[in-house]
C-alpha cells in the first residue's frame, strides 16, 4: 500500500512539473517545485539546487531551507564539497555520514553537521553529457539513497533539466546561457526580498520565503516580479 501511494504520488509529481512547463514558465517556480518534490518523495529533510553561470561558477538558485542553503553556500565558498565534485564529475555523489569527511571537506563536514544534516548525496543536473547543475538531498540520518531513490531523483532532474534547457532556449546556445542567467539573477532578488520580508515582520527567512511564495501564486505573479516589487519598495507584504 506504501509502494501504491508513493507511486502516486510520484506520478501528481510529474505531472505538476509538466504543468509548470507549459503554465507560463516560471524556470525559478520550476526549480522550487523540483527540490520541494524531492524532498517529500526521497525522504529528505532539506533539497537544493546550484546552477552554473555562463563562466561555469555555481551558484544557489532553490532550496527548502536556509540550513541547505547555507551548508551548500559553504561549499561553494570553500569550492569543495559533494555538490561540487558531483558538478565536477557528471556523477551522483553519495556521502552516507558527513561526520567521516573532516579531513576531506572540513568546512563542508562541519556546517552540514551544525545544520543538523547526517547525509547528503548529489545528483547532476545534465542533458547529452553537457552539466549544468546538481540537485542536493539532505537528510538528518546517515544512510546511501537506494537504487530506487536514485532512479527517481535523476528521473526528476532531468525533467528539470530538459525544462530549462528546452526546445526554445538550446536552438541557439546564447538562449540557453540567458535562461540560465535568468534563473541565477532572479534568486538575488528573492533572497533580497527575503531580507526585507524577514526585517519588516520580524520572522526567519523560511518564512519569509514562503510568504513570497504564497503571495506569487495566489495572485497568479511571477515570483521574480513579485520580489522586484518587495525590493523597490512598491509591494509590501
Amino acid at each position: 500500500m506504501a509502494s501504491d501511494t508513493r507511486e502516486r504520488r510520484l506520478t501528481t509529481a510529474f505531472v505538476t512539473l509538466a504543468d509548470t512547463l507549459v503554465a507560463g514558465y516560471d524556470v525559478v517556480d520550476l526549480l522550487q517545485t523540483l527540490v520541494d518534490t524531492c524532498a517529500d518523495l526521497l525522504d529528505a529533510s532539506a533539497a537544493g539546487i546550484m546552477l552554473a553561470d555562463a563562466t561555469g561558477e555555481l551558484a544557489v538558485v532553490a532550496s527548502t531551507s536556509e540550513k541547505s542553503r547555507i551548508v551548500e553556500t559553504i561549499q561553494l565558498s570553500a569550492g569543495s564539497g559533494p555538490c561540487v565534485e558531483c558538478f565536477t564529475t557528471g556523477a551522483v555523489v553519495t556521502v552516507s555520514d558527513v561526520t567521516e569527511l573532516g579531513d576531506r571537506w572540513p568546512e563542508f563536514s562541519e556546517a552540514a553537521v551544525q545544520q543538523g544534516f547526517r547525509s547528503v548525496h548529489g545528483v547532476p543536473l545534465r542533458l547529452r553529457g553537457k552539466m549544468i547543475g546538481t540537485l542536493n538531498l539532505f537528510r538528518p540520518t546517515t544512510g546511501v539513497l537506494s537504487d530506487e531513490d536514485k532512479s527517481v531523483a535523476q528521473g526528476l532532474a532531468d525533467v528539470a533539466t530538459i525544462g530549462i534547457l528546452q526546445e526554445r532556449a538550446i536552438r541557439e546556445a546564447d538562449v540557453a546561457k540567458q535562461q540560465l542567467q535568468h534563473a541565477l539573477d532572479s534568486r538575488v532578488l528573492i533572497e533580497q526580498a527575503k531580507g526585507v520580508i524577514a526585517y519588516m515582520r520580524d520572522v526567519d527567512m523560511d518564512v519569509a520565503f514562503q510568504t513570497l511564495r504564497d503571495h506569487s501564486r495566489s495572485n497568479n505573479l511571477n515570483l521574480r516580479d513579485v520580489a522586484e516589487r518587495v525590493v523597490n519598495r512598491s509591494l509590501s507584504l
